[in-house]
């Protein structure tokens, strides 16, 4: 060897005491516990919405027996929920604003055991529609709330796999809306219908008494000036130190708080207390990045439900009598069938959503459900054109595609509308502009529920699937066209996303001089 080689080595410290500091960083845990755990607390509201959607698919045979009512009346009774749910979701929003998140979702389980409890001791047709009223006002404000929660919670690694869990609860209350109609199909007629409903009541009990254990959501008590607690919460839900002082920094700065304010309590802009104005800047004089935003959010939730979801949920029976099975007990089974492939895939969707993305999910998603939809159009239709004959082949296919077309919506669509309209928006705009998320959701929902039955009366069933097929080609296109993906991205980046980012200077300069709060303002 020469010497020359050997040389530096002998007066430089030894590789090995180079390394220990590289071996002992700590390494970034793969998910953080109490996120989760909160994010899966909240979610855990949306079980009520699905439970009382599936329900009504066996419980509506046995009303309509009960208390003498029409084929309409049902039609309009397992429908209108979603169109109460609208007043919810608007209200949610301003709700959510004015007493926090945590207050509202346990607003919203109050609000589902009253209805749960009314429609199980309804004595007519009338008060049942008005327990119906009372859930669906629920509905809507647990459909707004839940996600935007989740989201405000989830660091950014993971706000995916976290904002996902209202839609795997919804999707597991409809398996235990099946289960409950298959499990009390055999008690008499007067009974069965009555304790379907009344099995509803028992979750938002131990629902609203979780929640109370929850902490509030970070921006929220940003927007009310309560940095201390903010700190608290985002120290315990960010994967690192670090992220929990940016998570922190950025929220400040859409919240309109100077960067250096360190208080623990500190006086904020009077607009930014409980979302005054709002309304005026989503629907009146918004942006371009908030137009954007809103269309995106709107148009996702539409073709959501456009595409004829809630009608395979609500009217599977329906749908498996005309494809050839006649036994009542073999039909339950099946929409329980239904009920398990959805709760299988979306469970599927929560790992995926952070690791694929949005935008390979939701085109996946959607092109799935169009080949269903158009599968399951044809079998129909061949059935119906040969009328007493047994095509064993198309009513295997019906069944298969039914299951298809519920998997395909949960793996994507079905989780991916609520995870994306509760983070496009900005800070301030967020509960209110994703509360007109979830009401496009909810009209379109009770437009196609209440329409089904008239609908396939009308152009045959085989004629209704077609159309959703074309409904949900349209929505391919408008996702592959217009929503950019947001995966990886911080709350705070999307106005980027979506367009110039908008000035704040003035916006900074005026927070200054505070208007309203009651703590101290910062220099």
């Amino acid at each position: 060897m020469e010497p020359s080689s050997t040389a530096p080595a002998s007066k430089h410290p030894p590789p090995p005491s180079s390394s220990p500091p590289a071996m002992a960083e700590p390494k970034k845990p793969r998910r953080n516990f109490y996120a989760m755990g909160c994010s899966m607390l909240a979610s855990m509201t949306s079980i009520v919405l699905g439970y009382d959607i599936s329900v009504m698919s066996g419980a509506n045979e046995f009303i309509k027996n009960d208390l003498k009512v029409s084929d309409t009346q049902i039609e309009i009774l397992a429908g209108i929920i979603n169109l109460y749910s609208i007043i919810g979701s608007l209200a949610a929003g301003r709700t959510s604003d004015w007493i926090g998140r945590r207050n509202t979702m346990i607003l919203a389980c109050i609000i589902f055991f009253t209805g749960a409890l009314g429609m199980s001791l309804a004595p007519n047709y009338a008060v049942l529609m008005l327990g119906r009223f009372v859930a669906g006002i629920g509905v809507g404000y647990a459909l707004m709330i839940a996600p935007v929660y989740a989201a405000e919670v989830a660091p950014a690694s993971a706000r995916g796999f976290l904002t996902s869990f209202p839609e795997v609860f919804i999707n597991f209350g409809v398996l235990l809306g099946y289960v409950s109609n298959f499990a009390f199909a055999g008690l008499p007629e007067h009974l069965s219908w009555r304790i379907m409903f009344a099995v509803g009541a028992v979750p938002p009990v131990f629902l609203g008494l979780g929640v109370l254990a929850m902490p509030e959501s970070p921006r929220w008590l940003v927007m009310q000036g309560r940095l201390g607690e903010a700190k608290v919460v985002l120290a315990k839900t960010s994967d690192t130190p670090a992220e929990a002082e940016l998570r922190l920094a950025d929220i400040k700065e859409a919240a309109g708080i100077p960067a250096n304010c360190n208080d623990e309590v500190v006086a904020v802009p009077k607009r930014n207390h409980h979302g005054e104005g709002v309304w005026k800047e989503l629907l009146i004089s918004p942006t371009p990045p908030v137009r954007r935003t809103l269309i995106a959010a709107l148009g996702l939730q539409f073709f959501q439900q456009a595409s004829g979801i809630d009608s395979v949920v609500l009217y599977s029976p329906t749908i498996f009598e005309k494809a050839g099975l006649r036994n009542r007990t073999q039909r339950l089974g099946a929409t329980v069938a239904v009920g398990f492939t959805k709760t299988t895939c979306i469970l599927v969707a929560t790992f995926l959503l952070d690791r694929v993305g949005r935008r390979p999910l939701l085109l996946s998603s959607a092109g799935g459900m169009v080949a269903s939809l158009l599968t399951l159009a044809l079998c129909l239709l061949t059935i119906d054109r040969r009328p007493g004959e047994e095509v064993k082949w198309a009513v295997a296919l019906c069944i298969a595609t039914v299951l298809t077309f519920v998997g395909s919506f949960s793996i994507g669509l079905g989780p991916i509308a609520w995870v994306y309209s509760s983070e496009i928006f900005p800070l301030r705009l967020r509960a209110q502009g994703a509360s007109l998320g979830a009401a496009m959701n909810r009209a379109m929902s009770g437009a196609v529920t209440m329409s089904f039955l008239s609908l396939s009366k009308a152009i045959s069933i085989a004629g209704s699937f077609y159309l959703y097929a074309g409904i949900a080609t349209a929505g391919w296109l408008f996702f592959y066209v217009f929503l950019p993906e947001t995966r990886g991205r911080s709350l705070e980046e999307m106005e980027e996303l979506f367009g110039k980012k908008a000035e704040r200077k003035e916006e900074k300069t005026k927070d200054k001089t505070v208007n309203g709060g009651d703590g101290k303002a910062c220099e």
